[in-house]
């Protein structure tokens, strides 16, 4: 078993006024050689939108890009005819492909918004772009995996496809409870990110923003220490 922790601090920060964004692998103005992606999986930004502001539309070429809010709502208007708010509970992919445009918005006149985006590098370029979001239950990310993203020929449990042999879970784990990860394939890893809360892992503590990568092995337990939210990201490593 090999890790590598990022801790919360550790990573790129931007600070633009409208939007507030923590990198924790290189993007845009942060550019650090040693955290250029984990596997398959190149960005995890965790951006804060202010009131009333956004991402202008913009254009995104062969890239699987999953959104994940954490607080408010997101607007959502694209090429492909998509306009439509994400909001808590809700996840949404876009399979960028051939190529689209897209813009982000905070509609809100008061409230921030807080949320998760990942890129994931694609299995085959070229595809024709995708577009869906979906609402998960509370219920079904209680003290077990729930299953947020699967790879297009191998989606399960109401999960959304992208177009890679990927999975995202997220888990509300409360203090003290346990779960077990087991990889769907050798030659992939795990990334834990967490949202909220302390847990252990890998013999390691991780709190709240921190994260682990592990490869090289086929399970791995997580125990929470306290009230735990967390996204678990498994990527082909190569």
């Amino acid at each position: 078993m090999k890790t590598i922790i990022h801790k919360s601090d550790s990573r790129g920060f931007a600070n633009h006024g409208w939007l507030k964004s923590h990198h924790t692998f290189s993007f845009a103005s942060y550019q650090n050689p040693e955290r250029m992606s984990f596997g398959a999986l190149r960005v995890l930004n965790d951006d804060i939108v202010q009131p009333k502001m956004g991402f202008g539309t913009h254009p995104h070429q062969n890239m699987e890009i999953i959104s994940i809010p954490l607080k408010g709502a997101l607007s959502h208007k694209d090429s492909m005819g998509n306009k439509r708010a994400i909001e808590v509970g809700e996840v949404q992919v876009m399979s960028a492909g051939t190529g689209l445009t897209h813009s982000e918005f905070n509609d809100s006149k008061t409230d921030e918004v807080n949320f998760l985006q990942l890129w994931i590098m694609p299995q085959e370029l070229g595809v024709k772009p995708n577009y869906e979001q979906r609402n998960f239950s509370s219920e079904g990310k209680q003290n077990q995996l729930q299953t947020l993203v699967a790879p297009l020929d191998k989606l399960e449990d109401n999960a959304l496809p992208i177009n890679q042999q990927a999975y995202i879970y997220k888990s509300n784990l409360e203090a003290e409870n346990t779960i077990s990860l087991n990889v769907k394939s050798t030659s992939n890893g795990f990334y834990i990110f967490v949202v909220e809360g302390e847990i252990e892992v890998a013999n390691t503590t991780l709190d709240k923003r921190d994260a682990i990568g592990v490869l090289e092995t086929e399970a791995l337990e997580i125990k929470a220490n306290i009230n735990s939210e967390l996204i678990i990201v498994e990527v082909p490593m190569h």
